[in-house]
């Protein structure tokens, strides 16, 4: 480069040139081998080149040449210890910009793996919160219409125990009932049903016959208590009929399939006849239902048809009204954590911001500072800046600076003065 612009000179004036340009010879060829130097053959060691060391190999190039042309500047400047100083400040400012901008690449990283972090926890939490409401809600509201519906609470295991004694008799009869209920449909339309179709349909069916023979009950014994005989007489008919139905249909079948043992344990002598096959199935019924009836029966259907009803189940002691429940959420609490954090998301977006843009616009400003101390003898900029506010607050070109001697004042922080805030002094 500078040896072609010898070459257009004379002869006779190459040698004085040549000395005139030895301080910015040398700067080319370390230059490009600066530069050549952060090549390399991985695409993961060029970026990391480019990222840690590209601004800072541009603000040493900025930096020595504007030391090398303020040589030329020194046998005609005024005030030379005051540019001296400065140039030499602007180069401590240099590596201490430098420094502060690798530490803050790492400032950002580790802000960056925090967010990361804090983003997994709350979508970790969320998914926690979210099992733990979908758990809890069927019991919180189990336990709502516990206490809206009944005082001072529920026989909540009765009341379980009657719908799963319901249920087992309901599918016992399913599998008994199933095969004469088959034919006679296939007797009446030719067609034989499909089973998946009547199965479903039959065991709702007899399940709701199960609970309505235990509601049968229920509003027997409470006519007989209160001695309604009318009511008495109503329900003794209906229970009947319902006792019939379910002999008929249901438990003859359960005396049916016992009767081949009979015979075989009793060597034929015992064959049970149309009536005794009635009266077994009665007993079997009376028993199963007279057992259940006492067991969990009398506590648990006045619930179920409470329920159904849409009644209370009163008590003689007077309770205080029950307070509505705590409904769980299942992502409200985190929404609400969310929202109750925005202030903290706004400050930790500038926070990242700062980390990522203050330490590269410092060397920018001290690169600027290179080429004004070669020109006015002082920097434009006073750096370090401690944050974005700092940057954004210092404009070099209004006059209306920081105070710079003996102590100046930025941003409502007092700095100690250094050399180059001190007036110039001529040497």
């Amino acid at each position: 480069m500078f040896q072609s612009f010898i070459d257009l000179f004379p002869a006779e004036w190459r040698g004085a040139v040549t000395v005139l340009a030895a301080p910015l010879r040398w700067i080319p060829e370390w230059q490009s081998a600066l530069l050549n130097s952060m090549t390399g053959q991985y695409p993961i060691v060029m970026v990391f080149g480019a990222v840690t060391l590209l601004m800072p190999t541009l603000l040493l190039i900025t930096g020595v040449w504007s030391t090398m042309v303020s040589v030329y500047t020194l046998p005609f400047r005024s005030g030379r210890g005051g540019f001296i100083t400065a140039l030499l400040m602007a180069w401590w400012d240099a590596g201490r910009s430098i420094w502060l901008y690798w530490m803050g690449i790492a400032r950002f990283f580790v802000a960056l793996f925090g967010w990361a972090l804090g983003a997994l926890r709350f979508v970790v939490l969320t998914m926690r919160n979210t099992l733990v409401g979908l758990v809890r809600s069927p019991l919180a509201a189990l336990d709502w219409t516990s206490r809206r519906y009944f005082q001072p609470g529920m026989p909540w295991i009765a009341f379980l125990v009657l719908l799963l004694w319901t249920g087992v008799e309901a599918t016992v009869f399913t599998f008994t009932l199933q095969p004469t209920l088959t034919e006679v449909f296939g007797g009446i339309t030719g067609i034989e049903p499909n089973p998946n179709v009547m199965a479903p349909l039959l065991w709702v069916f007899l399940f709701m016959l199960v609970a309505g023979s235990f509601a049968c009950v229920q509003v027997l014994t409470d006519a007989i208590r209160n001695r309604r005989v009318s009511e008495i007489i109503q329900m003794t008919l209906v229970e009947s009929a319902v006792m019939f139905f379910e002999v008929i249909f249901l438990y003859r079948e359960l005396i049916d399939a016992v009767t081949p043992w009979i015979a075989q344990q009793s060597a034929g002598e015992v064959r049970l006849g149309l009536v005794s096959t009635l009266l077994l199935a009665s007993f079997g019924w009376v028993g199963v239902r007279g057992m259940s009836w006492f067991l969990f029966g009398r506590f648990g259907t006045p619930a179920l048809l409470a329920i159904l009803s849409r009644q209370t189940i009163t008590q003689d002691a007077v309770t205080a009204p029950a307070p509505d429940p705590v409904r769980p959420g299942l992502l409200s609490a985190p929404v609400d954590a969310l929202k109750a954090d925005v202030i903290f998301f706004q400050l930790e977006g500038k926070r990242l911001f700062e980390l990522l843009s203050v330490p590269v616009l410092q060397l920018l400003a001290v690169a600027v500072n290179f080429a004004v101390v070669v020109v006015q003898s002082r920097p434009a900029f006073p750096v370090p800046f401690k944050s974005l506010d700092d940057l954004l607050a210092v404009n070099p070109f209004t006059g209306a600076g920081p105070a710079r001697s003996p102590r100046f004042e930025l941003n409502n922080v007092v700095a100690m003065a250094t050399p180059r805030d001190m007036p110039k002094v001529a040497s």
